[in-house]
C-alpha cells in the first residue's frame, strides 16, 4: 500500500465518487472472462495486459483502439456476442465487496454525500447498487451513455461532481483501475485506489492505495488503525 504526501494545505473532503466494477462489487473477474472467450472466438489468445485494457473502461472505447483485433465488425455485433458469452453459466460469480458497502453506509451515516461514476451501463449499475442494498444512498449515478468520452477522460467524474453540488478539490474518487485514477486525478479530485483488480504498484498516481475501504479513515484520508500510523494526504490546491 502507498501514501502520496504533499506539502500543500489539507483540505478536507466534503463529497466522494465512487466507481462500480472492482470498487463496490467484485465483478472484474467475470468480464475478463466474458472478454477473453470473445477474442479466443475470434483465434487470440489474450493474455492477462490485454483483458486489463478493458478493466475500468468503456468496451466500445476499448475496441476503437484495438481495430485489427475486430476487422468488419461492428460495435453492435461485438456486444451482441459478449452478451451471449456473458449468459455461460460457468462464468466467475459476481460478489459485493462487503467493506466497501460498509464504508458507504458509514459515509452515509456522517451525512457525507455520494454519487456513482461508471464506465458500465445504466441498468448494471442501477441494479447493482439496488443488489447490495445502497441505492438510496447514492444522490446520482453516471453511466457509460451519459458522456462521450469515457475514462481515463475526466468528463464522468465532472459529471459526477455537478451532482454533487461540490468543486472537485472537495471531492474524492474511489478507483481500483489506472484508467479510472487518471480520470478523478484530470477532474482535479483526490483519489484512493483499491487493490481489487490491480496490485499496488500498478495503482501509483492515486493518492493513497489500500487493499479495502474500511482502511481509509475519513474525512482525514489516512490509513486507519490498526495500520502503522501514517499521515493523511493533502489537497494539491
Amino acid at each position: 500500500m502507498g501514501l502520496r504526501e504533499t506539502d500543500t494545505e489539507f483540505v478536507p473532503p466534503r463529497a466522494a465518487l465512487f466507481d462500480l466494477d472492482g470498487t463496490l462489487i467484485n465483478s472484474e473477474p467475470r468480464s475478463a472472462a466474458v472478454w477473453a472467450r470473445l477474442l479466443r472466438a475470434r483465434g487470440i489468445t489474450p493474455d492477462e495486459a490485454l483483458l486489463r485494457r478493458f478493466m475500468g473502461r468503456r468496451g466500445g472505447d476499448v475496441v476503437a483502439e484495438l481495430p485489427h483485433l475486430f476487422p468488419g465488425e461492428s460495435l453492435e455485433q461485438i456486444f451482441d456476442e459478449l452478451w451471449r458469452h456473458g449468459q455461460d453459466p460457468d462464468l466467475p460469480q459476481v460478489a459485493p465487496l462487503p467493506e466497501s458497502v460498509a464504508f458507504l453506509h458509514h459515509l452515509h451515516s456522517q451525512g457525507v454525500p455520494f454519487a456513482l461514476v461508471t464506465s458500465a451501463g445504466r441498468e448494471w449499475a442501477e441494479s447493482a447498487l439496488e443488489w447490495l442494498g445502497v441505492r438510496g444512498m447514492f444522490r446520482g449515478l453516471v453511466t457509460a451513455g451519459d458522456v462521450t468520452v469515457g475514462k481515463p477522460h475526466p468528463q464522468g467524474y465532472l459529471g459526477g461532481a455537478e451532482i454533487l453540488g461540490h468543486e472537485p478539490e472537495h471531492i474524492v474518487v474511489f478507483e481500483d483501475t489506472p484508467a479510472g485514477i487518471m480520470a478523478g486525478r484530470g477532474a482535479g479530485m483526490r483519489v484512493v485506489g483499491i487493490t481489487t483488480t490491480h496490485p499496488p504498484e500498478a495503482l501509483t498516481q492515486a493518492d493513497l492505495v489500500v487493499e479495502h475501504l474500511t482502511q481509509v479513515a475519513w474525512p482525514r484520508l489516512s490509513l486507519r488503525d490498526p495500520e502503522p500510523p501514517r499521515s493523511s494526504f493533502a489537497g494539491r490546491g
